[in-house]
């Protein structure tokens, strides 16, 4: 009686669940559905404006709306926290068109998904640091950044990406001092200068540059070079952490 019981519940539930598929966008010319899509996009409803759009990109791939559907997708997906989307629309944009006028922008949305990716919202809500954290994304998005510069240095974008490369070039250093004082206190001492010298090389302008030579300098030490010991207090002398 249990089984039966059990059974039939299950055959609700199942049929619950058929019944609350995905809502299906109805079949209405592509300048409505549009127009819809972007009444969503402007009121912030990404859920709604999404599925419109996708629906749009599926039905009508090489249509007049095709492009602005596709940079629309960017935007809402973005917006929505769907970031693997974001990116994968951005790269299959940049390679289909790779003159539009508006590639300047899809180059910046590259680097803030890349940015979305990188920040850990329980860090930035508690001030937690974790900049031993993977830095991939953040690399991503600096080259990112550096290519808008570079490329469309007018860009009306072009002063935001310069404030944004700046932070995100502390990002990176922070990340090479934290691995460095690893392999310092694993008593890895090559591995530390070595580490810190590539830092003070890639981003000699940075306050984790300076730190880095503390650690140097103890790894020298604790070799026993005298020279490099010396050599490294000179530098540390002339970089005195601000």
């Amino acid at each position: 009686m249990k089984y039966q019981a059990l059974s039939g519940l299950l055959a609700l539930t199942l049929l619950a669940g058929c019944s609350s598929s995905e809502h299906v966008v109805p079949d209405i010319p592509p300048s409505q559905l549009y127009s819809e899509a972007k009444v969503s996009l402007q009121s912030g409803n990404w859920t709604n404006a999404i599925e419109k759009l996708e629906a749009m990109d599926s039905r009508y791939p090489f249509g007049a709306y095709s492009k602005q559907v596709q940079l629309d997708l960017i935007y809402a997906y973005y917006k929505s926290d769907q970031l693997a989307m974001s990116l994968a629309t951005i790269d299959r944009f940049m390679r289909l068109n790779p003159t539009h006028d508006k590639i300047d922008w899809v180059l910046y949305m590259r680097g803030l998904t890349n940015i979305a990716q990188d920040t850990n919202f329980m860090q930035d809500l508690f001030n937690i640091d974790r900049s031993d954290r993977d830095p991939e994304p953040a690399k991503e998005a600096f080259a990112d950044f550096k290519k808008l510069l570079e490329r469309y240095p007018n860009s009306p974008y072009a002063k935001d990406a310069h404030q944004r490369l700046l932070a995100l070039k502390n990002r990176l250093a922070n990340y090479d001092l934290a691995t460095a004082d690893f392999y310092l206190r694993r008593e890895a001492w090559i591995a530390a200068i070595k580490r810190c010298q590539e830092l003070q090389k890639t981003f000699p302008d940075t306050e984790a540059a300076r730190q880095s030579l503390q650690i140097q300098l103890k790894a020298y030490q604790q070799l026993g070079l005298t020279e490099a010991v010396n050599r490294t207090k000179t530098l540390i002398q002339l970089n005195p952490i601000e």
